[in-house]
């Protein structure tokens, strides 16, 4: 018996990479799917249907259901309309995986306002349009039979390059930064009827090696184990467990993940500050104090290659 027996699943850009394992280790553990993928590229040009056909026939190998879908999640009514499929396919939904996404990366100042907007649209936007609908299903599914109580699963995944910082991608670490940020407040919204969470993959895909080709050397490298540290496999179990039974209590969380690692993420929050004794600020005063107590003792950033180079030697 798999811990997902009898669960129905929808996993946006399931055709490849991380979707794809997902995907497999779902089907393994006994989920149905809807495999949606528009067969794009990195870049989110072009489409290929036969792509989501073949992970559905990949699943369905492995004993389960699975059916593919084509549409692009930046679409409000087609997002809903995988809801609509889903149900009708499988009689119920339990599960949406939001894990669709494309780069457009270009330094800020010749970034075009179309490679910002098709980045917030895809990631973001299209977080927004699955979870809406699903949530909407969920309630009504909830509120019909309160002893499902939170039966619901919306997995979401953000990024290093949002949550940490990367150069080149303004667009997309906003809208990954977004995407952890709309986590966090679903899962309040939502607490009767489903868990909302978030992971941050490091992992090899086309968006860390076809998109950025500097990058195809070090996700290729092993560490000292001879262990592929950065294989989108190794992702997929946390996705899984999220996904069950098991996890039914923990929402609302953003958790970091890579190689034979998990990491637990705790957002913004103060760690020091400064006060005027009852009068108001003044340019002058914290010019003299911000710096030399307002950030003294701050500890100091995590940054992308470091948690890269943790796993690794650079």
């Amino acid at each position: 018996m798999g811990i997902l027996d009898g669960k129905v699943a929808i996993i946006t850009g399931a055709g490849r990479g991380l979707g794809r394992e997902e995907a497999l280790l779902m089907a393994k553990e006994g989920c149905n799917l809807v495999i949606n993928d528009l067969g794009a590229g990195f870049d989110g040009k072009g489409a290929e249907a036969k792509v989501a056909d073949i992970v559905a026939e990949e699943c369905r190998k492995l004993g389960v259901k699975a059916v593919g879908n084509y549409d692009s999640v930046t679409d409000f009514n087609k997002a809903k309309g995988m809801i609509d499929q889903a149900v009708s396919e499988f009689g119920k939904l339990d599960i949406v995986v939001n894990n669709a996404g494309i780069l457009r990366d270009r330094m800020l100042f010749n970034m075009a306002e179309e490679e910002f907007d098709d980045i917030i649209a895809v990631h973001l936007k299209g977080t927004f349009n699955m979870t809406r609908h699903v949530s909407a299903y969920f309630r009504e599914t909830g509120k019909a039979d309160p002893s499902l109580k939170n039966f619901g699963r919306v997995i979401n995944t953000a990024s290093d390059a949002g949550l940490l910082g990367n150069m080149g991608q303004t667009n997309y670490g906003a809208a990954k930064a977004g995407i952890a940020a709309f986590t966090v407040i679903a899962a309040m919204e939502l607490k009767k009827y489903a868990t909302v969470n978030c992971i941050v993959p490091v992992a090899r895909t086309r968006l860390t090696t076809d998109a950025t080709p500097t990058m195809v050397e070090v996700m290729s490298k092993l560490d000292e184990r001879g262990f592929d540290v950065f294989d989108p496999a190794n992702v997929a179990p946390m996705v899984v467990y999220l996904a069950s039974d098991h996890a039914k209590k923990i929402s609302g969380e953003v958790f970091r993940v890579v190689a034979d690692r998990v990491y637990i993420y705790q957002g913004w929050h103060t760690h020091n500050q400064i006060d005027n004794g009852g009068k108001p600020f003044t340019p002058q005063i914290l010019a003299e104090r911000v710096k030399s107590e307002l950030m003294k003792g701050a500890p100091r950033k995590e940054t992308l290659m470091d948690s890269i180079g943790s796993l690794i030697k650079m």
